[in-house]
């Protein structure tokens, strides 16, 4: 599935926001390479794409809302934002249920099922770290209690360890 379409209605959601443009596209190029790398059968490398790609949608909404992106409002608002947005551009149905759950959930870190959801968090983590600036002892605290997957692992000791 190709994601320019998707990536371009993105950039338009968070016009403004270059830092938020930003983020989920590196959420995307992380995704993509850990997916890539476990080797995920097609079906599924497309759904994690496209929910790396739209994984941040709630933060809008919540801003409105709540007057705070915080995680809980991003998970509560983000499901609805993003199952507009993909039936607009004619995305499959079944593919919209599991996007809609990966973004009502990618904050949440107990429970991950599904490598899909696993490499989510992974690849949102490797742009968080840097983007928050977190600590060597924080790091290898994220490592131990999330990180799974191999080619995840491998990019997380590259970048930071």
């Amino acid at each position: 599935m190709k994601q320019s379409e998707l990536t371009l209605e993105m950039s338009r959601y968070e016009k403004g926001s270059v830092s938020r443009i930003n983020h989920f596209l590196k959420v995307y190029a992380f995704a993509k390479a850990i997916g890539e790398g476990e080797q995920f059968p097609s079906e599924l490398q497309d759904i994690l794409e496209t929910a790396a790609l739209v994984h941040d949608i709630g933060i809008k909404p919540s801003l409105e809302k709540y007057g705070s992106s915080a995680g809980e409002y991003q998970e509560k608002e983000g499901p609805r934002a993003v199952r507009v947005l993909l039936e607009n551009l004619g995305y499959p149905d079944e593919l919209i249920k599991r996007v809609c759950f990966l973004v009502g959930h990618h904050h949440t870190y107990q429970n991950i099922d599904g490598q899909d959801y696993q490499a989510l968090v992974e690849a949102d983590f490797l742009v968080n770290i840097f983007e928050g600036n977190m600590d060597v002892s924080g790091i290898r605290e994220v490592r131990q209690r999330i990180f799974r997957t191999d080619t995840g692992t491998r990019l997380l000791d590259t970048l930071y360890l």
